[in-house]
């Protein structure tokens, strides 16, 4: 099987050739890398700046709110610890209920340091407390306007990806296809793309895992303004010659997409990448128009929604006479 690659095969994709060790796919469909890290606590393993600037919009207006709350439950039990009857205010007649919403409320009156004039601190303690809060408020607050801040301004290339890759028919023979598009309204410029594959084969007895570059027809374009479709011609030169369907399953292959732009509006590099493995390859199939012009002939539509869009066809096999 060794014999058909003809490119030469690359080390400095930064995993290892050992594919036993290898838990499923290297690259998630996001671009993460496919690990867990151990052997170190966890507080030296995890960026906490990093995991908030990352994380999903709704899970960071989710942790937003948790921390938000908890911090609020925190001193509002140390409030209600020291006794309600040193918020002025508040009235103590009411259920053990009321008073614990009511320091809970205070609280966050402190903490966002709005300081409705309701209720008031009485005595050192109470008031050595709402002081501390407030300052906690300051900071924190500080801090999540600043990640809010760099959530928002921090360069993306907002690219969006085929859900497949597909082998269709090119010029004399078949070539691999992936298909990508820019769905904001940012734009694009100096856009290099660049694949690599990751084969697992058997080279005596042990399963390793080998990468090669897939060359592509255009790896370089001005501007992506369109959709972009990144076609990898499987010629001689290819390692995926000879290889028929089966035996690209066989050998779970993993085609590792990085691209880099630059983007004008933020005037700065930016980067993306993702990967298809085996499970995401459709054999015999081309990728349909997502382009037209529009009704009154104005402009051009480009219809996001089709990025998946393909149909079926028939593949030239190539003899494998020289294999």
């Amino acid at each position: 099987m060794s014999q058909r690659h003809r490119s030469k095969n690359i080390d400095n994709t930064g995993f290892g050739p050992n594919s036993n060790v290898e838990g499923g796919r290297l690259v998630n469909p996001d671009g993460s890398n496919n690990l867990r890290k151990r052997g170190i606590p966890i507080w030296d393993r995890i960026s906490i700046y990093h995991t908030l600037l990352r994380m999903k919009r709704s899970h960071f207006m989710m942790a937003i709110l948790l921390f938000y709350t908890a911090t609020n439950v925190i001193f509002a039990g140390i409030y209600f610890a020291i006794g309600v009857e040193h918020l002025s205010g508040i009235d103590q007649s009411k259920s053990v209920v009321d008073e614990v919403l009511a320091a809970f409320f205070f609280s966050s009156q402190t903490l966002t340091t709005v300081g409705y004039g309701h209720v008031a601190p009485t005595g050192l303690l109470t008031n050595i407390v709402a002081s501390t809060e407030s300052l906690t408020g300051i900071l924190a607050f500080a801090v999540v306007t600043g990640l809010i801040y760099g959530r928002f301004s921090r360069p993306r290339a907002f690219l969006r990806f085929s859900s497949n890759m597909v082998i269709a028919p090119y010029k004399d023979g078949k070539g691999l296809m992936i298909r990508l598009a820019s769905y904001k309204n940012n734009h694009l410029t100096e856009v290099e793309a660049q694949l690599t594959i990751a084969m697992h084969v058997n080279e005596q007895g042990k399963m390793a895992t080998r990468f090669y570059p897939l060359p592509l027809e255009i790896a370089k374009i001005n501007s992506l303004a369109l959709s972009w479709t990144l076609v990898h011609h499987i010629n001689e030169e290819s390692p995926l010659y000879q290889f028929n369907k089966e035996e690209l399953i066989n050998n779970r292959m993993e085609v590792l997409v990085y691209i880099k732009a630059f983007d004008d509006h933020f005037s700065n590099t930016v980067q993306q990448r993702t990967s298809f493995t085996h499970r995401d390859l459709i054999y015999g199939a081309k990728f349909l128009p997502m382009f037209e012009r529009s009704v009154d002939g104005t402009s051009t539509v480009l219809e996001l929604d089709k990025i998946n869009a393909y149909e079926l066809v028939s593949i030239k096999e190539i003899s494998p006479a020289s294999i």
